[in-house]
């Protein structure tokens, strides 16, 4: 695998940016029926950063709250969690989540992780939650997480597991790009979604930015969307319209994709939600003492 120059880098980063930038309003109106979906994953990094009373923690890629606001309420208030994003508009609305749930132990700050805005050894854990997978350099964002934890800290991670594992991809993703003449260009070292799901994968860029005691496996979780298949692809148009390329389809092609997304959904339809399976890799190290 070639290595990305710097300026392959920097261009992911800011179509990152503005990717998550267009996805904000979305996910602030969304924001609720998300953290049920992913409340098993987020059940997941909280057991695997083996978050208790008193920590401090720091979460990377925070979007609109979860799991940071999840993780607030396991500190406690003699402990405390940073949230953080790349994209200053989805903690704004991290910011409101936590008002309206009454949580003081938390502080927020734009940060790029690449980049951190902290000084050496000042978390207990730190925390990712479907974001390493979009770290342009993953390299050089590991180093500095490995730098901002303390000697003998936990660091966990979460990542999507493999797309035709994923029905919440590939039944929408897939069937989306099935009327289009040519696909989005593709290049594997950018970030995309799947970019840890190959076992090992996850570990592998861990040991190489120094951590140590790896444990990685993958699981197989609940991905629940609590309504219908319509109602699903509402939220998946509000959510990721840029990312399902859905600019990409003329109108007709559109609405034709639609029906097949909502038709494909129906499958997992129980009347009352869509019932997605999901797998997801969990990995978590340590920063060793020396």
């Amino acid at each position: 695998m070639n290595t990305p120059d710097d300026s392959s880098m920097e261009r992911w980063k800011e179509e990152v940016r503005q990717d998550w930038t267009k996805a904000a309003r979305g996910w602030r109106k969304w924001h609720l029926q998300m953290a049920e979906m992913g409340r098993a994953a987020t059940d997941s990094i909280i057991q695997i950063a083996q978050v208790t009373p008193g920590t401090k923690v720091l979460d990377l890629a925070s979007g609109t709250g979860e799991p940071a606001l999840s993780i607030s309420e396991m500190v406690g208030l003699n402990g405390h969690v940073t949230a953080t994003d790349l994209v200053p508009q989805m903690l704004e609305v991290a910011e409101e989540n936590a008002r309206q749930r009454g949580i003081t132990n938390m502080t927020f700050q734009q940060a790029d992780a690449e980049s951190l805005p902290f000084t050496d050894q000042t978390f207990d854990v730190v925390t990712c939650r479907f974001g390493v997978m979009f770290f342009p350099n993953v390299g050089r964002a590991l180093r500095e997480i490995h730098r901002v934890v303390r000697p003998d800290g936990r660091v966990a991670f979460i990542a999507w597991g493999p797309l035709d594992q994923n029905p919440f991809f590939s039944r929408t993703m897939g069937v989306i790009m099935k009327h289009m003449k040519e696909g989005p260009p593709s290049d594997p070292d950018a970030p995309n979604p799947f970019k840890f799901a190959q076992p090992g994968t996850l570990s592998a860029v861990l040991e190489a930015a120094g951590f140590r005691q790896i444990v990685e496996d993958s699981r197989s979780i609940p991905w629940p969307w609590l309504g219908s298949a319509e109602y699903a692809w509402e939220f998946l148009q509000d959510m990721g319209a840029d990312a399902l390329h859905l600019d990409r389809l003329e109108p007709q092609q559109r609405e034709k994709a639609g029906l097949e997304v909502v038709a494909a959904l129906q499958e997992y339809y129980d009347g009352e939600r869509v019932n997605f399976p999901a797998v997801i890799v969990a990995a978590s190290a340590i920063r060793p003492e020396h």
